[in-house]
């Protein structure tokens, strides 16, 4: 019998991600898949407090081994922010991307560090017990956007070592060196060393 987790997102490219990652070696369930179309909630004021909430509401609702993950954009220059605030920066209802990067371009203009860096946390809760796993790409902001792939900041923020924003670079290669890439190769490390002892 394969082992199942839940992986507590809506986001079905982040789903399929995950499910080619960890092969045939355990079964990936979606919110879907247990009937959960509640919106869970996300309140905490860190990346690591909301992903363990995300995953601690299915654990302890649905009683199923879970993980979840959050991710935010960490700008030098703002202290930080957006953070664990990236996905509704601009303010409003929902999650408005153009908003989003209009904000924070214009925040940066008279910025001359514009290091910054992306940071996904996995929060895995197995039997009760949680482990975290964390990605991160460091890079700087861009002086305006780049590309059309990707979702989010990635037409504006530009990976160390690469002349294209991730916008540009394009899902293959993003997807190979990003840090939500990162965060879920030490989760399936993790997940198929213990299946295989």
């Amino acid at each position: 019998m394969r082992k199942q987790l839940v992986f507590a997102t809506n986001n079905s490219h982040k789903l399929e991600e995950i499910k080619a990652m960890l092969g045939n070696e355990i079964e990936v369930l979606s919110l879907a898949d247990i009937n959960c179309h509640t919106d869970i909630p996300e309140t905490a004021d860190t990346l690591e407090g909301n992903a363990r909430q995300k995953a601690q509401y299915i654990y302890d609702n649905f009683g199923l081994d879970c993980f979840a993950d959050d991710t935010g954009l960490e700008v030098e220059s703002l202290g930080g922010a957006p953070g664990v605030y990236s996905a509704r920066y601009a303010g409003g209802e929902g999650h408005d991307s153009q908003a989003n990067m209009q904000k924070l371009l214009a925040e940066m203009k008279e910025k001359n560090n514009r290091k910054a860096q992306f940071r996904t946390i996995i929060s895995l809760i197995e039997k009760g017990e949680e482990k975290q796993f964390e990605g991160i790409v460091k890079g700087f902001i861009t002086k305006e956007k780049k590309g059309e792939s990707g979702f989010g900041y990635d037409p504006i923020f530009q990976p160390e070592g690469y002349k294209s924003t991730f916008a540009e670079l394009g899902n293959d290669i993003k997807n190979r060196i990003s840090h939500r890439a990162q965060a879920v190769k030490l989760l399936c490390e993790y997940l198929l060393k213990k299946e295989n002892i």
